[in-house]
């Protein structure tokens, strides 16, 4: 059975060998590094974190950023980030299921638009995207790398 809800401190570990189905070779954090990054997430009212957990195992994921913003009558706009699932568990629903919690809560939150970048070109993916809502072609994403690498 499938159960969605926002992260807490203890999911840390469980989201970190999540994130490496996302990004294999994402450099590892520090215990405390993560913990505090984790801990600053959660304190945010404006980002949430979400994960499905099939029985016991977390196995799904997204984050959802809310910014205030001075257009749209002054209505928010949200980017989403991160969607992962585990890759034994992929096909079942749960991505789905934190992505609609995440679009539930920015529609909550009153936005008028959300965002996602994804660098993924498998065209499964743009479907997936597509059949959540999200429509491609209706602007341009850009993104900006630091020098820092």
């Amino acid at each position: 059975m499938r159960r969605v809800r926002t992260a807490v401190a203890s999911d840390l570990g469980a989201l970190q060998a999540l994130y490496l189905h996302l990004n294999p070779a994402r450099p590892d954090l520090p215990p405390e590094t993560a913990a505090r990054i984790l801990g600053e997430i959660l304190a945010r009212p404006d980002c949430h974190l979400f994960v499905a957990f099939s029985g016991g195992t977390l196995v799904a994921s997204c984050m959802l950023g809310t910014m205030p913003n001075l257009m749209r009558g002054g209505r928010p706009y949200a980017l989403l980030e991160n969607v992962v699932t585990h890759a034994d568990h992929r096909r079942q629903g749960h991505a789905r299921a934190v992505v609609e919690a995440a679009l539930a809560a920015a529609w909550g939150a009153g936005a008028y638009q959300v965002y996602l970048l994804t660098a993924r070109t498998n065209p499964a993916v743009r479907l997936f995207y597509e059949s959540c809502g999200f429509e491609t072609g209706r602007k341009a994403g850009y993104v900006a790398s630091s020098p820092k690498g």
